[in-house]
């Protein structure tokens, strides 16, 4: 797994360069940002049951055919295994914020997951959804915790834009 500083410095090895005001700029912004990321990951950490919990119950609010008999989330193991993606959803994000790097989604969710969920027959919408919810959700709780939502965003739309754009 990798992260912003890691990842910047490969990319600028790679290419033979070194490091320049755009490089030092962004790592000024990653430092600057570590202790809003740090704390993010805290209240995820603090809150992860509950906003699986509400999310999960506010994605089968809004979409109530998946819980109906022939619904992806019928019967309790399924119903279950919706959950605990949304679990790993969540854990992952955590990573990716703290990390400042969607690397660990594309390594440790969204590759395997495509897959996954292809050879299961599972409809990308309603996980997009139930990761929108959960950001919703998380971005509130950081935010009445006093700390910048902002560093909230990228590893969420991370996940949605390529559940959304990929053929799953």
């Amino acid at each position: 797994m990798r992260d912003a500083v890691t990842t910047l410095i490969r990319n600028y090895d790679i290419t033979g360069r070194y490091l320049d005001r755009d490089a030092m700029d962004d790592l000024k912004a990653y430092f600057a940002s570590g202790e809003a990321r740090i704390k993010a990951a805290s209240v995820i950490n603090a809150n992860a049951a509950d906003i699986v919990k509400q999310a999960g119950l506010a994605l089968f609010e809004e979409v109530p055919e998946l819980i109906r008999p022939g619904g992806n989330a019928y019967t309790t193991r399924r119903y279950a295994a919706c959950l605990r993606d949304m679990d790993y959803y969540l854990r992952y994000a955590s990573y990716a914020i703290v990390a400042a790097d969607a690397d660990v989604l594309d390594e440790r969710v969204l590759n395997g997951l495509r897959e996954t969920y292809n050879s299961l027959g599972v409809p990308p919408a309603p996980t997009v959804r139930g990761i929108q919810i959960m950001k919703d959700i998380v971005k509130s709780l950081v935010t009445a915790a006093g700390v910048d939502a902002s560093v909230v965003d990228a590893p969420f739309d991370y996940m949605t834009r390529e559940l959304s754009e990929s053929d799953i």
